[in-house]
Order: C-alpha cells, then sequence, then structure tokens
C-alpha cells in the first residue's frame, strides 16, 4: 500500500503524457498542411483543365461561325469526319441520320467527338450533341414584291437559326486524370 502513496516518479509520467499530447497536436497539424496543400494542388490542375476547355469552346464556336470549314487559326485542330459535322451544323437532330449524339466522349475513338485540338499540355475534344431551329430559317430574301420596312416602331426580330448543345472534354496529354467536362447550350 505504501508503494501507491509514493510521489515518486509522478513528474515523469506527467511529462510523458504531456509529451504525447503535443506530439499527437503536431502531427494533426502537419497532416492538416499536407492534405491543405495536396488539395489545393488539385484544385489548381483542374482549373487549369477548365481554362482549357474554355479555349476548345472558342476553338469550337468560331468552327460553327465558319459553318465547319477549318478556317480557323489553329495549325492543330483535327476533324475526323468533317462530313458529319457540316450535317451536325445545318440542320435538326431529326436530319442526322446514324451521327452519334451521345453525350460521351472518349479520347480513344474518334467517331466519338467531332473536333480535336491541342491547347498547351491539354488535348481538348468537342462534340455536337443536339440541334435545334432557332427562331428563324435562313436568309431566303424578300418573299413578296415590294415590302418596305417603314414603320418606325416596328421590332426586328433578332435571327437565330440554331441553337447547339456542345460537349468539351479537355484532358492532360501527361496525366489523364487531370480533366474537365463541360456542357454548353450555344445560340446561333
Amino acid at each position: 500500500m505504501k508503494t501507491l502513496r509514493n510521489e515518486k516518479g509522478f513528474a515523469l509520467v506527467f511529462v510523458l503524457i504531456l509529451a504525447a499530447i503535443s506530439l499527437a497536436m503536431t502531427l494533426a497539424m502537419l497532416f492538416m498542411v499536407s492534405s491543405g496543400s495536396f488539395v489545393s494542388g488539385q484544385q489548381k490542375r483542374f482549373r487549369t483543365a477548365v481554362e482549357a476547355g474554355r479555349g476548345g469552346m472558342e476553338a469550337v464556336f468560331q468552327l460553327i461561325s465558319d459553318r465547319g470549314n477549318p478556317t480557323t487559326p489553329y495549325s492543330n485542330q483535327v476533324l475526323p469526319n468533317a462530313v458529319g459535322l457540316g450535317t451536325k451544323l445545318s440542320g435538326p437532330i431529326a436530319t442526322w441520320g446514324g451521327l452519334d449524339s451521345s453525350s460521351t466522349i472518349d479520347p480513344n475513338v474518334s467517331t466519338s467527338y467531332d473536333m480535336r485540338i491541342d491547347l498547351g499540355t491539354y488535348r481538348v475534344y468537342t462534340k455536337i450533341v443536339d440541334t435545334v431551329d432557332g427562331n428563324s430559317g435562313a436568309d431566303e430574301g424578300l418573299l413578296k414584291t415590294a415590302v418596305v420596312n417603314a414603320g418606325s416602331g416596328e421590332v426586328t426580330v433578332v435571327s437565330v437559326p440554331y441553337l447547339y448543345t456542345i460537349e468539351v472534354l479537355s484532358q492532360s496529354t501527361s496525366n489523364a486524370s487531370e480533366r474537365s467536362k463541360l456542357s454548353i447550350l450555344y445560340q446561333y
């Protein structure tokens, strides 16, 4: 019983308990700092992939405004099926025939995308998955003779021939896990 009431070694046990608590706190802080750095790096890579996707989006907008003719300033642009792309640009989905309209893009299958472009270390794949007639068709000129726009209160409707649904996949050429996917509704 006398050994239990002996206070020898109490300071040593107390210091060991405090050292274990401070070690646990230090390890927790190191874990939080390292995991924060990892998450920050992942977010940076994702934002870079999104920016590459936005660049590919601008390239496909240029391609749509050129009506499928590859006259854009991109020298590394690849159109695996230019005839199918022209069909997608010029009519609604009902007129596409057997063209792929799924939203899935597989970089290893060239028929699963309409355009591929390299932007820096990223490769961007774009695909038109739906085309819908807008509020007007193509310009047919004057349908009647002697038609004049004389009313000052007339509102001219802006011509919107088509609405396109576009999928964009941007992926790093060195690391396939660095990628982003965008879905766009584009009015032309």
